[in-house]
């Protein structure tokens, strides 16, 4: 009796970025992509090692590709990539904090699950940072609009106009604690204008562009524990996250 193939799933033309790449075998890569439809996949790009292979030039960071790819296990196989292009190259501080953007979602983001909420929400973030200028002006609003839906995305998020279920004051100080939320001043523990923290609830976080810094650190503190982002002290040491 012949043994029936077990069929591989494939899955075409899909919306993807590479997060991260490196070598395979003496000609191929490996690849970790975040796709729109089916989150972080990890897949093995045949002969892209090779010079003159077409993908180098295509399986670049922060660039918008269409990938198909087949395969049933937790490693994939590509099919075929093709570059959508519209996005420039990022460069100086703006590159950097793609980089930390990426580490996020390489460190809390599980493979094989959907996010299309938060891939449009990573797509904008580089969409602006790749119009931005070299230097960094203008880089905390995108990098605090991505990281509070990336906390909500994986259920950390807090609901900054209530504390205790009582709304948020504006003359008041409170205390965050990533696992309650807005909580009364507590002297461990950063505080926060009830201004800032309604500003922040709003988006408005050219406003409170220090507090908001403080309150975003603290929460991925608490969610990363003793293994912390190597983007983020690079980012900390130029005074800018």
């Amino acid at each position: 009796m012949k043994s029936v193939a077990r069929p591989k799933q494939r899955i075409d033309i899909q919306a993807a970025f590479v997060l991260h790449q490196y070598p395979y075998k003496e000609t191929s890569r490996l690849l970790d992509v975040f796709s729109r439809d089916h989150g972080r996949v990890m897949m093995v790009a045949r002969g892209a090692q090779r010079p003159g292979s077409q993908l180098r030039s295509i399986l670049l960071s922060f660039q918008p590709v269409l990938l198909s790819w087949f395969g049933v296990g937790e490693l994939k196989t590509l099919h075929s990539a093709d570059w959508q292009g519209g996005i420039p190259q990022l460069t100086g501080l703006p590159l950097l904090c793609g980089f930390y953007l990426n580490e996020l979602l390489l460190r809390l983001l599980p493979r094989d699950e959907p996010h299309a909420m938060l891939f449009a929400s990573y797509f904008e973030a580089i969409r602006a940072l790749s119009h931005l200028p070299a230097d960094g002006a203008g880089v905390e609003p995108v990098l605090r609009e991505f990281e509070r839906i990336l906390l909500d995305e994986m259920g950390y998020g807090a609901d900054w106009r209530y504390c205790a279920d009582r709304p948020v004051e504006a003359a008041q100080r409170y205390s965050f604690d990533p696992t309650m939320g807005v909580i009364p001043v507590q002297a461990h523990l950063p505080q926060y204008d009830g201004k800032a923290l309604l500003a922040f609830a709003e988006g408005d976080y050219a406003s409170v562009a220090v507090q908001g810094k403080l309150l975003m650190r603290q929460a991925f503190a608490a969610i990363l524990g003793d293994s912390p982002l190597h983007t983020r002290q690079l980012l900390i040491d130029l005074q800018k996250l």
